[in-house]
């Protein structure tokens, strides 16, 4: 019992450091190799990784109408165009800030859930916390709104990503059948590396890319920690604990990306930033408490039954 508490919290640790890593890891790497280039290497690799763990389980990749329709789905709304957004928006705003505008991701899929998928429609604190979310957003943006500022259009370019991976999250989850996650993954990654490659080939100047030990390290952390490890971690946890202990992440990831970019890289935030990501987190603790609430409730019920876990 004892064990199999602590492989869950160290699970839970392991995917908010990580995740809280990958911020800082890919402002490092866009140093040496174009963000396009960069993330297409990422998922290429770890396309790859995930081939052979499949190939070890002895598990096939589906390929019928609907699943493809689903890669597709993910290619172009998760494993593409998102990321490319991310990469080059990191190009312009510190990777903490890119990480706090990145939490505003829950909320994202609070709200197309209410419109397309049943039983799961907006009560009072969930709008409660998307409006309290959204008003931190409005918050660190007010000193941006300005026609020249660079650093808006790349805050908006990771909202803007935000808003498609929600939107594939909820695609999926509406379409949900019987397709193993690594097939899922390995099926997007790599559609999404020929889209991205083709970016990358079409904007960006190949022949100045330096794949030099920053670059290098970058692509094969974000690669095998960043996108697999976390990948099967986070799935072996959602069939151990519910879905909303997992959404703390959201909440750890942010603060643990701007302490390594001050830390590591000198960056400063404004002091708007953090009152508006201390209203991003208390927006997601108010849209959640009632279910936060229930989950608790429902743990202890099933301690003093005997039936706990």
């Amino acid at each position: 019992m004892s064990s199999e508490k602590g492989r869950i919290a160290a699970g839970f640790v392991l995917v908010s450091i990580i995740w809280g890593s990958t911020w800082l890891v890919i402002k490092v790497g866009i140093g040496s190799v174009p963000p396009f280039f960069a993330v297409a290497m990422r998922f290429a690799l770890a396309s790859l990784i995930i081939f052979v763990i499949m190939r070890l389980r002895g598990e096939r990749l589906p390929t019928d109408r609907v699943a493809v329709k689903l890669y597709l789905t993910l290619a172009v709304l998760s494993y593409s165009f998102p990321f490319a957004l991310v990469y080059w928006g990191e190009l312009y705003i510190p990777s903490g800030l890119a990480s706090i505008l990145f939490a505003v991701y829950p909320f994202v899929v609070a709200i197309g859930s209410h419109f397309v998928l049943a039983g799961e429609r907006m009560n009072v604190t969930k709008m409660a916390g998307i409006v309290l979310g959204f008003t931190g957003v409005l918050m660190i943006f007010w000193g941006d709104l300005r026609p020249s500022g660079g650093s808006g259009l790349a805050m908006m370019g990771i909202l803007a990503s935000t808003v498609m991976q929600g939107s594939a999250l909820i695609i999926v989850k509406k379409q949900s059948r019987e397709i193993s996650p690594a097939s899922l993954s390995l099926g997007g990654m790599s559609i999404g590396v020929v889209i991205l490659s083709v970016l990358a080939f079409s904007f960006e100047d190949i022949g100045a890319v330096h794949l030099d030990a920053r670059g290098i390290g970058s692509i094969l952390y974000l690669a095998t920690f960043g996108t697999v490890v976390t990948f099967l971690t986070y799935y072996w946890l959602l069939k151990r604990v519910q879905a909303v202990y997992l959404s703390f992440v959201t909440l750890v990831t942010p603060a643990l990306a701007v302490f390594l970019g001050a830390v590591l890289l000198g960056e400063k935030l404004e002091p708007n930033v953090f009152t508006g990501a201390t209203a991003i987190c208390a927006g997601i603790l108010v849209a959640n408490g009632k279910d936060i609430i229930a989950a608790v409730s429902q743990h202890k019920a099933r301690i003093f039954s005997g039936n706990s876990v």
